[in-house]
């Protein structure tokens, strides 16, 4: 590896050590309902998404909300002298991506079929400190 590279991996590495990331595999819902649930909790308070997605009427919050409270719990482990409330905790950072599709055969008329798509996606979700967030930005 090259120092220019080395360098820049060096300084990704710097600035994930403080961000607290989790990942949810194979979700079997369309990346579309699940981006419609996550747009409504990016960059708010960790409270305040927590209470969103408790009281959302969607399917896919609940996971969205077990996934929250997992990325808190690692940045619990990270930072283990801190406290949530002290620390102005946001989720900075969620992105969703498609999964595998399963592909299924559903029966038509007159002997035809109809193809039938079953999406998944991946979702990842980061948490960081509002400092944090305050002095990347500027």
């Amino acid at each position: 590896m090259g120092a220019r590279k080395r360098i820049a991996a060096d300084k990704a590495k710097d600035q994930k050590k403080n961000l607290a990331i989790a990942i949810l595999r194979n979700c079997p819902t369309s990346p579309r309902k699940m981006r419609y649930v996550v747009d409504m909790i990016r960059g708010q308070e960790v409270n305040r998404a927590l209470d969103i997605l408790k009281f959302s009427n969607k399917e896919v919050a609940e996971r969205v909300e077990k996934l929250l409270l997992s990325a808190i719990a690692n940045w619990q482990q990270k930072n283990a002298g801190s406290r949530v409330d002290e620390e102005n905790l946001i989720v900075s950072e969620v992105k969703v991506d498609g999964g595998r599709i399963i592909k299924r055969m559903r029966t038509a008329p007159q002997g035809r079929a109809y193809r039938v798509q079953k999406r998944s996606n991946h979702v990842t979700l980061v948490v960081d400190s509002a400092k944090n967030v305050e002095t990347q930005t500027k």
